[in-house]
């Protein structure tokens, strides 16, 4: 069993140098800025980390793109999704929600909120499809149900030791200076793709 600070720094890891990398490429391509990542609940090595392709298909966000990738591998590859972290480097979305779900995954974590998907990055279309379509208000979904527990990192580091949460701190505020980054070219350029939500 890992400690939360042990979880923490490993997401950390692959968000900073696995899936950032990833990202980087989409975003030249026209994609949106989320990833995600499938690691092993044994020892938190990673599976696979993907990023968002919807300039391929509409509905290749970031957690569907990587589940989709994941069933590229021969199947004796594949781990069962009980005995995997699933990691979404922004809170996922009302599809991606169903896909984790429909995945078999048991949990998911992830970084950065709805919120700050739409005021640090300007994508608000989760806020917008929770209200007009589920009726729901920010943050109205269960995060805890019979299909899955959902941690969000702020949550986890907040557990953690005071200088444990100054690093953690530190390596986030990087991380949002890198997505807002990356955010901005996929702003510039949205225009330019056939993306249906842009």
């Amino acid at each position: 069993m890992f400690s939360n600070s042990q979880i923490v720094d490993r997401l950390l890891q692959v968000m900073e140098y696995d899936i950032v990398l990833l990202t980087m490429e989409g975003v030249k391509q026209g994609n949106k800025i989320f990833g995600a990542a499938i690691l092993s609940k044994k020892d938190l090595s990673l599976v696979i980390a993907g990023t968002n392709n919807e300039t391929v298909n509409p509905l290749y966000h970031g957690e569907v793109h990587t589940m989709e990738q994941l069933y590229r591998m021969p199947s004796e590859q594949r781990p069962d999704p009980k005995d995997c972290l699933f990691f979404a480097t922004h809170e996922p979305c009302t599809l991606c929600l169903s896909a984790i779900t429909w995945g078999g995954y048991d949990n998911f974590y992830y970084l950065f909120s709805h919120e700050d998907s739409r005021d640090n990055f300007n994508i608000g279309h989760d806020l917008k499809i929770l209200k007009e379509v589920f009726k729901h208000d920010p943050g109205g979904y269960a995060r805890q149900n019979s299909y899955w527990n959902s941690y969000r990192i702020a949550d986890l580091i907040d557990t953690c030791t005071e200088d444990e949460q100054a690093a953690f701190k530190k390596r986030i505020e990087e991380l949002a200076k890198t997505y807002r980054d990356m955010s901005d070219i996929y702003q510039a350029n949205k225009d330019k793709s056939d993306i249906p939500l842009k």
